[in-house]
């Protein structure tokens, strides 16, 4: 079975690059192949313009951090942070001056040289295997998971620091991860994958704003689709929807997808774009009816869900924190949104 099909990507000097994509869709089998791990049957990596065909792993100037970052149990952190640089025979000397920088960059305590990874924190672990792979100074640093075992507070902390090494650096950075926060916090292009093959590469703005289908919006973040029916005039298109009578609205052309079809099209409406609507309907909103399922308090943010009669899901709602709530558990309300502030696109 083919894990990958005409993937083609190109990823530039010192950008940070995530991976997305559901589970088996090839991202770790792309990073194992710009690794060395693994051999492509067709096509050509190339490494700053080198052919990469045949050449194994120690020899590439790439380095990888794994999900469970493989330190030697038996040895100490000095001797993990150094052992590539063991393995290239560098002198004593010049080892110890590179392992005394990386503990400055990961800012590691210089007591922790003679300590075993038994004996640090899940952070501080993180931080030796990241001084491991970066001491040997490569091209491109490759991040499999590497932070999905950390506790939520630890793992904020650890992606600031990520995103300041890389900036620090200049090296590109490779991420593979199922956190799509973590995708849109870190990286300066996201590749979303889906069956082997590559469905989107853009920012996380592009992304997030202008995915090219249902497929990459519902997997990047909480979404609403609102069934619509579409009449083109130019580059605008004309939308109305069953849910608002006659109510119709043109939608620009940079609100549309380049991959827009003829049939399944919807207006993508994300949760912080809607509104509880308690007296007169801005112009040109939509409104709809319906009844409050569920909400969440998130702290800086409440979140909604509003069963509307026509529509399968409930519609999802993301509103400013308040100590006052605006509504509750099955409470009628109305919720309004701009469609021309939304994105025309398909399945």
């Amino acid at each position: 079975m083919r894990a990958l099909h005409g993937v083609s990507l190109d990823i530039g000097a010192g950008e940070f690059m995530a991976l997305v994509g559901p589970s088996g869709c090839g991202k770790t089998t792309l990073l194992k192949i710009l690794a060395g791990f693994e051999d492509p049957t067709a096509g050509v990596l190339e490494i700053q313009g080198q052919n990469m065909q045949g050449v194994p792993a120690a020899k590439r100037p790439t380095r990888m951090v794994f999900q469970k970052l493989a330190l030697f149990p038996h040895k100490t952190v000095s001797d993990n942070i150094g052992f590539p640089l063991k393995l290239q025979k560098v002198a004593k000397a010049e080892m110890d001056q590179r392992i005394s920088a990386m503990l400055d960059l990961m800012h590691l305590k210089r007591e922790y040289l003679t300590r075993y990874p038994v004996q640090l924190s899940g952070g501080e672990q993180q931080r030796v295997a990241l001084a491991r792979a970066l001491i040997s100074r490569p091209s491109v640093l490759l991040l499999d998971e590497p932070m999905s075992a950390l506790d939520a507070k630890l793992k904020k902390s650890l992606q600031a620091e990520l995103k300041k090494l890389h900036r620090e650096l200049g090296t590109s950075f490779v991420l593979v991860t199922h956190d799509l926060e973590e995708a849109m916090m870190l990286a300066d292009r996201i590749c979303v994958m889906r069956a082997g093959e590559v469905v989107q590469l853009g920012t996380p703005s592009d992304i997030y704003y202008r995915p090219a289908n249902m497929f990459v919006a519902g997997f990047i973040g909480e979404t609403n689709f609102l069934p619509v029916a579409v009449s083109r005039d130019g580059g605008d298109a004309k939308v109305t929807s069953p849910l608002v009578g006659d109510n119709a609205a043109v939608i620009a052309g940079e609100q549309i997808s380049l991959f827009l079809g003829s049939a399944a099209t919807a207006l993508l409406v994300r949760p912080e774009t809607i509104r509880f609507v308690t007296g007169a309907a801005e112009p040109g909103e939509w409104v709809l009816n319906g009844t409050v399922e569920e909400y969440f308090i998130k702290g800086s943010s409440t979140q909604y869900r509003v069963r509307v009669p026509g529509l399968d899901k409930a519609v999802v709602m993301d509103l400013a924190g308040s100590l006052d709530l605006p509504a509750k558990v099955s409470d009628s309300v109305r919720i309004g949104f701009h469609p021309t502030r939304s994105f025309l696109l398909s399945e």
